[in-house]
């Protein structure tokens, strides 16, 4: 699919009808606080809904329950190996160029700031790996799982602030579309799987083609969960790098909410780490995954470490080829490294499970070791913006 300025205009169109009809119809009846009190019992998939829940609710729920028809298998369990083979550096590149670049766009940042839960940072943090690490489980599209609830609940929060802005009036929809639309969620879509393997790449992380593409495949059906239409997505690589270089070209900029938004997100993280002596860090690890236009965009701070944190991707090089080479220090860095995205999980969340709720208003001011193959690494296709 060649993706124009057009047809991108086209995305920003739509929303998510089912999910927008239900939420809808639960603030039309009165019944949004009901749902959320309810839906804290509904945890694990396969588990019997409450009695009392609204039947709107019940029947999205029913039509949600399971993944797409199409879901090849064999390439979801490549996918969960290398999150497990990656699973530090795939939390580095989320935190630390994914979320960034969500503020780079300013009409995202936006909407992010739109919502009472970004006043703390950590909870939108916490979800989003809690939701990555409920992905990625062996069991995660099974009876008794916590990803797909998950999933049908930030695909309803989606919703009801789409709902809000549109009924408050506080979006511009001749100029900006639908809020959270159809471009957005594949734009995200794209800067959770593609601009994750760029990160990697960029950190020097060791990847086959077959683990990058199983990677960006997983995002494909979790994206299908969330409500995004994978008709109009792309699929597969190749078509994602033209996505993404022109969504990004199209729509990023500065912004007050951006920096805003990225000066919390620093904040959150120089307190997770020990002391203050390695603060700086995290400032220098966004600089260099994100570039310096867009850091300074952000506002991301200058400092000495933006030189240090260059020797990052030569260190990784030598423990990927260790980890390439003895399987015995293939098995203590993975361990490793789930450990280290245990520790920053339970940082951010304080060991609570994080619920996903129907807010009930918006903010009032807001402008195992793998056995994947190592051979033939993977690079990233070629920048381009395509045809407009």
């Amino acid at each position: 699919m060649t993706y124009t300025d057009a047809s991108m205009d086209a995305l920003r169109l739509s929303g998510d009808e089912l999910a927008d009809a239900t939420v809808a119809t639960l603030f039309e009846r009165g019944e949004v606080g009901k749902f959320n009190t309810l839906m804290r019992y509904v945890s694990t998939a396969g588990a019997p809904l409450p009695d009392g829940l609204p039947e709107v609710a019940r029947e999205y729920l029913q039509a949600t329950s399971a993944p797409p028809a199409w879901v090849d298998w064999g390439e979801m369990e490549k996918a969960r190996l290398f999150f497990i083979d990656n699973n530090v550096h795939i939390s580095t590149a989320l935190s630390f160029a994914s979320m960034p670049a969500c503020y780079v766009v300013p009409h995202v940042a936006k909407l992010l700031s739109a919502t009472h839960s970004l006043k703390y940072p950590s909870k939108r943090m916490a979800e989003t790996g809690q939701f990555t690490v409920y992905l990625m489980q062996p069991g995660a599209f099974e009876a008794g799982s916590s990803f797909i609830p998950a999933a049908q609940k930030v695909r309803l929060l989606h919703a009801s602030i789409r709902h809000h802005l549109k009924q408050e009036n506080r979006w511009d929809v001749d100029r900006l579309g639908v809020p959270i639309c159809q471009e957005d969620m594949i734009g995200g879509q794209m800067l959770f799987s593609m601009l994750v393997l760029d990160s990697l790449h960029r950190l020097n992380i060791h990847m086959s083609v077959d683990g990058a593409e199983a990677y960006f495949y997983a995002w494909r059906v979790v994206g299908a969960m969330l409500g995004v239409d994978q008709s109009q997505a792309p699929k597969d690589l190749e078509s994602a790098r033209q996505f993404l270089d022109l969504y990004m070209t199209r729509h990023m900029g500065p912004s007050e909410e951006g920096a805003h938004l990225t000066r919390q997100l620093i904040d959150l993280y120089e307190e997770v780490v020990p002391g203050t002596l390695f603060d700086p860090i995290v400032s220098a690890l966004i600089r260099h995954l994100i570039g310096d236009t867009c850091a300074d965009w952000l506002d991301v701070p200058r400092t000495a470490w933006d030189t240090v944190v260059k020797a990052v991707p030569p260190l990784l090089g030598v423990l990927e080829t260790i980890e390439d080479r003895f399987p015995l220090g293939a098995w203590a860095l993975d361990r490793l490294g789930h450990l280290t995205t245990i520790f920053e999980l339970s940082s951010l969340t304080r060991g609570r499970v994080m619920h996903y709720a129907i807010p009930e208003q918006l903010k009032r001011d807001y402008g195992v070791s793998s056995t994947v193959p190592r051979t033939r690494r993977w690079t990233p296709p070629a920048p381009t913006v395509g045809p407009t």
